[in-house]
């Protein structure tokens, strides 16, 4: 059975990915995540994917390498993990009562083959009040997520899922990569 390397250091995309496969491992791909000027939030996703994946396909080149990334973006500005307290403050107090996209860039590495897609969710936030941004802040929560917040954990009490896939939220479009890799790598999911 072919070697399965998923991309990425994320908890949940890793409970995602056992969904399609039960047994992966994961490689972290090191590759410098930055968002390039005058590149859409989409876009950005995909070549953020792409990077991670690629990074990692040249040391295990006979692997299959899924990469993934996630962006969050309201009215055209991205909003990445908050670095800080404050930060995931105003990324919260900005998403408060607001609609927002979130795309998840993926892209998958098979023998020096590449290719990918990027899937949007709409997900709209509940207004809320500074005090309830700053417990929510508080719990930690926030800090290690795009946008600053968990659809699927306390988040879910706020983030509601308006168009889209719901797994596509917390990180990774299972249903949809699972029906590309059966299109594209079917010989993988034997």
């Amino acid at each position: 059975m072919r070697q399965i390397i998923l991309a990425s250091a994320s908890p949940r995309r890793r409970e995602l990915l056992r969904r399609i496969f039960p047994r992966f491992d994961v490689v972290v791909s090191g590759a410098e995540e930055r968002a390039q000027a005058g590149v859409s939030p989409q876009e950005t996703a995909y070549s953020l994917a792409r990077l991670k994946c690629e990074s990692v396909a040249q040391r295990y080149p006979r692997a299959l390498v899924i990469g993934c990334d996630t962006v969050v973006a309201v009215d055209g500005q991205m909003l990445g993990k908050p670095a800080s307290g404050q930060e995931a403050f105003e990324m919260l107090r900005l998403l408060s009562g607001r609609e927002h996209l979130v795309h998840t860039g993926v892209f998958v590495c098979e023998e020096g083959n590449g290719e990918g897609f990027c899937e949007t969710s709409v997900v709209r936030f509940l207004p809320m009040s500074d005090s309830e941004i700053w417990e929510y802040v508080a719990t930690g929560e926030p800090m290690d997520k795009a946008g600053a917040y968990g659809i699927q954990g306390l988040g879910g009490r706020y983030a509601k899922l308006s168009q889209g896939d719901f797994d596509n939220v917390v990180g990774l479009p299972v249903t949809r990569l699972q029906g590309f890799l059966e299109e594209k790598y079917h010989h993988v999911l034997l």
